[in-house]
C-alpha cells in the first residue's frame, strides 16, 4: 500500500469563524496545519503518493505543501467543480491513482485526529481478502453516530443510521473515517454526481455481497468538527496524548513557536500553543489553548480552552473560557466570554462591553 486519497473538500461550517479564510484541514493544530499531521502519519506508514481531493478554498493547499517532497511524499491536487460528497470525491480523483485493480488504496477524512495503526488496517485488509476495510472505533455514547455492527471475525454486517431509541443501539462501534479500498472497487462508484460512501457506497456494496471488513482500533480518536474539539485535539498533540511525527517541538505542557514572545511571568499550560509572531504579555495565563500567529494576549488576560485567531487581540484582564476569536478580531479590556462564544473575524468588542460578573 503506497497510495492514499485524502478528502479535504469540506467547508468546515461548524468551525466558523476559523474557516472563513482557511479551509478546515489548514487550520493550525499544535503549530502546523492539521493536514500536516495526517500527511506525516501516512508517510510513516509507508504511503508515498497522496491525492488531495479539494473543493472549498482549494487554492490554499498547493502553495503550502507544493509537490510534497519536503514531507517525503508525492502530492497531487484535484479540485471538485461542485461538491461531490465523500464517495463522489473519491471517484473524482481515481484517474490519478497508479495502483493495479487488486492493490489497496488508503482513504481518510481530513478532519479526524487518530492514533490508528495504519499498517494494521492494511494487514487486516490483505489477510481477510476484503473489498473494503474500515477503521471502527468504540464510543461511550453512540447516539450521535451511525453504527457499524460486525460478526465475530470482524466482517461488517450492516450500516445503521443514528439510533433514535435505546433498543436501536445494537453496538458501540462507529465508522471512524479511514478506509482501505481495493482499487477496482473505487471504479464502481458513480461519476459526475454527489455520492456518500457512508449512506450509499458501503450499504450498496454490502447488499451486492461484497466483503467489508472492520478493524476496531480505539487508541485515540477525535472528530475535529467543532471548535471545542479542535482546541482539545491541538492540546492533545502537544501533550503527546495524540501521536504525530509532525509536532514542531518536544511534547509537553506548552509549545512556543519560533519568533513568538512570552513574558517571563506569563503562565502557559495544558498543551497551549503560541504561534509564530504571537505575544503573551506579563501576568497573562493561558491554559489548553491555541494562540495563532500574530495574535496578542495583553497583560493579566486569562484564556482557557480557547482558540485565538491570526492577528487577533485579547485585551488586558479579559477572561475567555471555551471561546473562539476570529482572525483580526479585537476583544477590549475587562471583557468576559464564556463557553460557546464565537467572535467573528475583524469584529471589535469595546472594553468592558460583555460581562458575567458585576464588578470589574
Amino acid at each position: 500500500m503506497t497510495e492514499a486519497i485524502l478528502l479535504v473538500g469540506g467547508k468546515g461550517t461548524r468551525l466558523r469563524p476559523l474557516t472563513v479564510h482557511t479551509p478546515k484541514p489548514m487550520v493550525r493544530a499544535a503549530g502546523v496545519p492539521f493536514l500536516t499531521h495526517q500527511l506525516a502519519r501516512a508517510r510513516a506508514a509507508g504511503v508515498e503518493h497522496i491525492v488531495l481531493a479539494t473543493s472549498y478554498l482549494a487554492e490554499v493547499f498547493e502553495p503550502y505543501f507544493g509537490d510534497g517532497s519536503s514531507l517525503g511524499l508525492h502530492i497531487e491536487y484535484v479540485t471538485e467543480a461542485e461538491p461531490l460528497g465523500t464517495g463522489g470525491a473519491i471517484r473524482n480523483v481515481a484517474s490519478r491513482l497508479h495502483s493495479g485493480p487488486d492493490e489497496p488504496v488508503l482513504i481518510f477524512n481530513g478532519d479526524i485526529l487518530t492514533g490508528l495503526d495504519i499498517r494494521a488496517l492494511v494487514r487486516t485488509h490483505e489477510t481477510t481478502g476484503a473489498d473494503v476495510s474500515l477503521h471502527l472505533t468504540k464510543v461511550t455514547d453512540p447516539r450521535a453516530y451511525g453504527l457499524v455492527p460486525t460478526d465475530d471475525t470482524g466482517r461488517v454486517l450492516a450500516f445503521l443510521e443514528k439510533p433514535q431509541t435505546p433498543e436501536e443501539i445494537v453496538t458501540d462501534q462507529i465508522n471512524a473515517g479511514a478506509y482501505v479500498f481495493r482499487r477496482s472497487v473505487i471504479d464502481t462508484i458513480p461519476t459526475g454526481r454527489p455520492v456518500s460512501v457512508e449512506r450509499e457506497t458501503f450499504p450498496d456494496l454490502l447488499s451486492a455481497g461484497a466483503h467489508l471488513q472492520g478493524l476496531v482500533d480505539s487508541t485515540y480518536w477525535l472528530d475535529l468538527g467543532t471548535p471545542a474539539a479542535f482546541v482539545r485535539g491541538s492540546a492533545d498533540l502537544v501533550l503527546g496524548r495524540a501521536p504525530s511525527p509532525a509536532v514542531p517541538g518536544r511534547c509537553g505542557d506548552r509549545l512556543v513557536l519560533p519568533t513568538a514572545r512570552v513574558a517571563p511571568d506569563a503562565k502557559l499550560a495544558g498543551g497551549t500553543v503560541v504561534g509564530e509572531g504571537a505575544f503573551v504579555a506579563e501576568g497573562a495565563r493561558v491554559f489548553g489553548s491555541t494562540i495563532l500567529p500574530g495574535a496578542v494576549i495583553e497583560p493579566g488576560a486569562v484564556v482557557t480552552d480557547s482558540l485565538i485567531g491570526t492577528r487577533a487581540r485579547v485585551g488586558e484582564r479579559s477572561v475567555l473560557t471555551g471561546t473562539v476569536i476570529g482572525d483580526g478580531a479585537v476583544i477590549g479590556a475587562r471583557n468576559e466570554l464564556r463557553d460557546g462564544a464565537r467572535v467573528w473575524c475583524d469584529a471589535r468588542i469595546p472594553a468592558g462591553a460583555v460581562r458575567f460578573s458585576s464588578d470589574e
